[in-house]
């Protein structure tokens, strides 16, 4: 990966004074660091509240079985300052969830921000707000971003306009640092850091495709392959939808 940090040419978020509120979207199957990595920095941001959100209000388990419980479901809320949009295999069943997709395209629309983590970034690709935007997500999904209008950047967090996107899971964290330095100043943020020790050493160094072992990452795609293909079908899909609406519009 080419850069720890991207931003765009558009107006990025301005520190602010005010309280902020914090909505964390949780769902089934979901990646749970996408989650919990993001909550450990920005549920430390000064001066603001952080809610939990699922479809209903009810538990959920992530991938691997942990079990996570939402403070509201989605037509309990309104609009928060910030909308934090996870990823893992269970966003695929989302992406025609028209409540889901709305939440989504209601913050951007309201010029809230939203704050992709991994392949969060594909719901907010089927809610139709990335055309023309500046995006990364996980390694895995990166070739489906411009399915979805998106312009690809090679880096571990982009900010685009009210749009901030973290690669893969543990990019998150960056990413929420990023955004509370925006939003409350590099102090603030350095401080959490400093607070959750997050100093990054690796003992191994497989954390990309170019520097995995390549048996290493032949295991992984072999696994990943089912998932990435109903991806790839879905993103196919999206763009040929778009395409024809265009089209139709245009008749």
């Amino acid at each position: 990966m080419s850069a720890s940090l991207f931003v765009s040419q558009r107006t990025k978020p301005k520190i602010r004074t005010q309280p902020l509120s914090v909505g964390s979207l949780i769902f089934d199957c979901m990646d749970q660091i996408d989650f919990t990595g993001p909550f450990e920095v920005l549920s430390r941001m000064p001066n603001s509240t952080i809610q939990i959100v699922a479809k209903e209000a009810a538990p959920v388990r992530d991938m691997l079985g942990l079990r996570l419980s939402p403070d509201v479901s989605i037509g309990e809320t309104g609009l928060f300052d910030v909308l934090a949009v996870p990823g893992g295999y269970g966003q695929q069943a989302l992406m025609h969830d028209e409540e889901v997709l709305e939440l989504i395209r209601s913050h951007v629309h309201n010029e809230k921000l939203v704050f992709s983590v991994c392949t969060g970034a594909l719901l907010c690709g089927a809610a139709g707000v990335l055309a023309g935007r500046q995006v990364t997500t996980h390694w895995s999904a990166r070739h489906l971003m411009p399915h979805y209008g998106a312009d690809l950047v090679d880096a571990r967090v982009v900010v685009d306009g009210n749009i901030i996107s973290a690669a893969g899971v543990t990019a998150g964290l960056d990413a929420a640092l990023v955004l509370v330095s925006l939003l409350r100043g590099d102090a603030a943020a350095q401080e959490i850091q400093l607070a959750i020790e997050y100093a990054p050493n690796p003992v191994f160094h497989s954390g990309t495709p170019e520097t995995a072992p390549a048996e290493v990452l032949k295991s992984f795609q072999n696994k990943y392959e089912p998932i990435g293909a109903a991806r790839e079908t879905e993103a196919i899909g999206y763009a040929a939808r778009t395409r024809t609406q265009a089209h139709t519009s245009q008749s």
